[in-house]
């Protein structure tokens, strides 16, 4: 049975961080974008710095919400349907006026190139405080909503290489690794503090790690 691969979200603040030229990704129609090896291979491109420019950031104003093609607009002057650039014309879009040295031999345009895509961008992010019982060690993270538990293991393997070997738990119940927070009954309250206008980090929803006795091996 071929397996699938896995679905990956990612918060804002991580896409930020990718905002170089040997490192950049964007995000846009809440699709994530690794546009790296497109950097290096136009590397001197002039029509790569609108792209360079906006690393670590969402660009959806940029696409049509219907077909997910670049957005058009009539030209005042020419009164022709044209690529809307806010950022300046970028690599692939076409010159507004007729070019011979115009080359459109490229293939897929890089907005349209599946192969780029690393995952999706999460429509809503909370964090979480997450005790180890052994230890008494807290941290506090950021999670996806759309992520399962152990997704949220994985982030928080940083803090803890040996978080598998722990239950996790909340309210004492154990914690189903293959549903999210939501369907193991952990609400999100943001909209609720926003309605009484408290601020969010008052209160953050709490997992407890409890050990196993077999340690994983790192």
């Amino acid at each position: 049975m071929v397996s699938l691969p896995k679905i990956r979200y990612f918060t804002r603040k991580e896409i930020s961080h990718h905002n170089m030229p040997d490192d950049l990704w964007v995000s846009f129609m809440g699709r994530v974008y690794d546009l790296t090896d497109l950097c290096n291979r136009e590397k001197g491109n002039v029509l790569l710095k609108p792209i360079l420019d906006v690393g670590g950031t969402d660009i959806s104003h940029w696409f049509d919400k219907v077909n997910r093609d670049v957005r058009r607009y009539v030209d005042p002057e020419t009164h022709c349907l044209i690529p809307y650039c806010p950022n300046g014309r970028f690599l692939h879009i076409p010159p507004p006026y007729p070019d011979s040295s115009w080359a459109n031999d490229f293939g897929c345009p890089w907005w349209k190139n599946e192969n780029f895509q690393v995952g999706f961008l999460s429509q809503k992010t909370c964090r979480i405080n997450i005790v180890n019982s052994l230890t008494s060690q807290e941290q506090i993270i950021e999670v996806c909503s759309e992520e399962q538990i152990q997704d949220i293991l994985e982030r928080y393997l940083p803090y803890n290489a040996h978080a598998a070997s722990y239950t996790w738990k909340y309210q004492g119940k154990n914690l189903d690794m293959v549903k999210t927070l939501e369907e193991n009954g952990i609400k999100d309250f943001d909209e609720e503090f926003y309605q009484l206008r408290m601020d969010d980090n008052t209160y953050l929803q709490t997992i407890h790690l409890y050990f196993n006795d077999d340690l994983t091996v790192a």
